[in-house]
């Protein structure tokens, strides 16, 4: 891996493993436009740690707030608890996934089908009520459970793990921003979890060599640009719609069908 590629694969994860577009077909994208081989599993154990350092970062005044009782304990029960569907269909599929979805026709397939289902639910969503007190101390159990069984959905590639949670909160009844934000806060233990798997990994292997600076600024760059997509679509959903990530989601799909017809 060179520099260049570090930097380019940093910058593309971060930046679609938070907005709603299916960082699966993007990174089916890039190596092929660039001609690029497989980035293998260091690049997969150093974006996760890189993406999860973003949600940390980003979520830190949230998280400390659980902690020191500033928020309800409540949210943080809500997030645990929504988190076992997504942990638990990890552990039992995530093999057979990764052995038999694993193509670009399914991760085109996802990619369209879930645009659709993510439209209908834009178009229903609901407006924050104007009321004191943090959006997230408003969430539902029936609201969190359903987030966090959608969020299981995530490991089909092609869906998009923010983009199904949050489509999942919109349908639940949660308004746009907050429904990003709690996606965002569910995804921290999932994250930790794949990158901590991912990383030990990686130091039983150890970094190939020569590899070790552009694993940096991947890293460096996942950060940056992880964070930078967090702060940009929680913002972005506070007065506006995802109409434009599902048309960009449908035209990645045409994309991904192209060159699986093509090749």
């Amino acid at each position: 891996m060179t520099y260049t590629q570090g930097v380019v694969l940093g910058l593309v994860q971060g930046l679609t493993e938070f907005l709603p577009v299916s960082s699966s077909g993007h990174l089916i994208l890039v190596p092929h436009v660039f001609g690029w081989r497989d980035q293998g599993l260091a690049f997969d154990a150093v974006m996760h740690l890189g993406t999860l350092a973003a949600l940390l970062a980003y979520f830190r005044r949230e998280l400390l707030g659980m902690a020191s009782g500033a928020l309800s304990r409540r949210l943080a029960v809500l997030l645990v608890l929504a988190t076992i569907p997504g942990a638990l269909t990890g552990v039992l599929f995530e093999k057979l996934v990764e052995s038999q979805l694993r193509s670009p026709l399914v991760i085109a397939v996802a990619t369209a089908g879930w645009a659709i289902v993510m439209w209908i639910a834009d178009r229903r969503a609901t407006t924050a009520p104007s009321v004191p007190g943090d959006p997230l101390e408003r969430v539902s159990l029936g609201q969190a459970l359903a987030v966090g069984c959608a969020q299981a959905l995530a490991l089909i590639p092609g869906t998009s793990r923010s983009g199904i949670t949050i489509t999942a909160g919109l349908l639940g009844g949660i308004d746009r921003a907050t429904a990003a934000r709690f996606a965002f806060l569910l995804g921290i233990p999932i994250t930790a979890g794949a990158g901590s798997v991912k990383a030990l990994s990686l130091l039983r292997e150890g970094v190939p060599p020569g590899e070790a600076g552009p694993l940096a600024a991947a890293l460096v760059t996942a950060f940056v640009s992880g964070w930078f997509a967090v702060w940009f679509l929680v913002s972005y959903l506070k007065t506006r719609s995802l109409r434009p990530f599902v048309v960009y989601r449908l035209l990645l799909a045409l994309v991904i069908f192209t060159i699986v017809l093509r090749g």
